[in-house]
């Protein structure tokens, strides 16, 4: 429901500088009316909870479950698929299936957020949410070795899926939190923390027990589909999208010439070049190493555990550390770990690995959204800074997996695609580490 519907204009002033003068200042932004000289105050007043605020913060943990925490769950359909499914595919093509997913889920987000920001959030996520629901009971009627049924299904319709409700969902909180908007949003990432860790025990016991592959898809579908519904029904906007539209190519004029954003997307575009090798890789990487087949189904478990303790733990740590701290420290730790993967050889290191990397990633990846919202110039363009993030970011996700796969071959020298994702992601960290060094020579020079 509006609270402000007097055209407005947004006189900007960076978040960041905003946050850096306290907390008392609820936005830090002034707006003018065009028509008169009375400041609309309602926008700038947050309500910081209430029955809307957190049924809209559940709705969206709920997308994040059902859309992120299904696609983090891709190990165990690359395992199933490696031994299995489409076993006269190589690790190339099969890595591609996750990495096309991962791709449009976090590109689409410059087409959803452009959207977004001029009012479509529940056409969004209406039909983000039945395409996600289509697309898995789709998946269930592939056949074995039918290899483009499946990227169809799962890589095209479900990655499509996902880029339309991930930007709406995470930004949407913002209507309703300022002063809590970081601790918040990372609650809303934790869905796709919990989500991928109860989408792989629910599918390794389905493909792998009496159920088969296809009436496990269809279980895991109809799950989905139910929780969808519920996030549909849960979820509200607060604010009525700005009277004039927003310019998308301002916008990305100003993400362009803010250095620090530069830096940022630089590093989310290296990081995710490894970011995803644990995650597709660690079950099948464990199985080869002749460790325990059962323990090795729970080897996506340990790492999505560790991730939801990351993402609990990280609004905290942020809190006192930073919201560029953080993402700095978490890059560092996560390209660090994937690095030591070159050393996985037994179930300790297996246990230890993925506890850590799981971790560190979490961590990160909730700082995703508050680190786009600490950089971004107002409230009205979040979703397009975020689109343009993500965009940039997913082609990163495109590229990883299928390299991985191919310097894995198939005799499976695991030492080389270990190696090249670490220093990759290594690589992504350095770009934060800038970004931060040149934000706060801004910040000193503003002061």
């Amino acid at each position: 429901m509006a609270v402000e519907t007097k055209p407005q204009i947004l006189v900007a002033e960076p978040w960041a500088a905003q946050e850096h003068k306290g907390g008392s200042e609820e936005l830090g932004v002034e707006y003018s009316d065009t028509k008169d000289s009375d400041l609309p105050s309602l926008l700038q007043e947050f309500p910081e909870g209430g029955l809307a605020a957190w049924s809209t913060a559940f709705g969206a943990f709920l997308i994040m479950f059902c859309t992120w925490g299904y696609t983090a769950s891709f190990g165990v359909y690359e395992d199933f698929y490696t031994r299995h499914y489409l076993k006269n595919e190589t690790s190339f093509a099969i890595s591609s299936i996750g990495s096309l997913t991962g791709f449009l889920g976090s590109a689409g987000g410059i087409i959803s957020g452009s959207l977004y920001d001029r009012g479509y959030f529940y056409h969004l996520v209406i039909t983000g949410s039945l395409l996600q629901s289509f697309s898995l009971f789709m998946l269930s009627l592939a056949k074995p070795h039918q290899y483009f049924q499946i990227i169809l299904t799962q890589g095209l319709g479900s990655g499509i899926a996902v880029g339309l409700l991930y930007v709406p969902g995470l930004a949407v909180v913002s209507h309703y939190f300022r002063q809590k908007r970081t601790l918040v949003m990372t609650f809303v990432t934790l869905g796709s923390s919990f989500g991928s860790l109860v989408h792989p025990i629910m599918l390794n016991n389905l493909l792998n027990g009496h159920l088969g592959f296809a009436n496990g898809v269809r279980a895991s579908a109809g799950l989905t589909s139910m929780l969808l519904l519920i996030a549909c029904l849960c979820v509200r906007t607060r604010l009525d999208p700005p009277t004039t539209p927003v310019n998308y190519i301002a916008t990305a004029r100003k993400c362009f010439h803010y250095v620090p954003f530069l830096f940022a997307v630089s590093g989310a575009f290296m990081f995710k070049i490894g970011f995803y090798y644990p995650t597709y890789f660690l079950q099948l990487d464990s199985i080869k190493h002749g460790i325990n087949i059962t323990f090795s189904f729970y080897t996506l478990v340990i790492l999505n555990a560790s991730s939801c303790a990351g993402r609990i733990t990280s609004g905290y740590i942020a809190a006192f550390t930073g919201v560029l701290n953080l993402t700095m420290i978490a890059a560092i730790s996560c390209g660090s770990v994937i690095l030591a993967m070159t050393g996985l050889r037994t179930l300790a290191s297996v246990a230890i690995l993925g506890a850590f990397y799981g971790y560190f990633s979490g961590v990160y990846t909730a700082m995703e959204g508050p680190l786009v919202a600490t950089l971004a110039y107002n409230p009205s363009e979040l979703g397009g800074w975020m689109g343009i993030y993500f965009f940039i970011d997913a082609f990163g996700s495109l590229l990883g997996p299928p390299i991985c796969g191919v310097l894995l071959t198939s005799h499976y020298i695991w030492w080389k695609p270990a190696l090249f994702a670490g220093i990759a992601s290594l690589t992504g960290a350095a770009m934060y580490v800038f970004m931060r060094l040149v934000y706060m020579r801004l910040q000193e020079n503003e002061s």
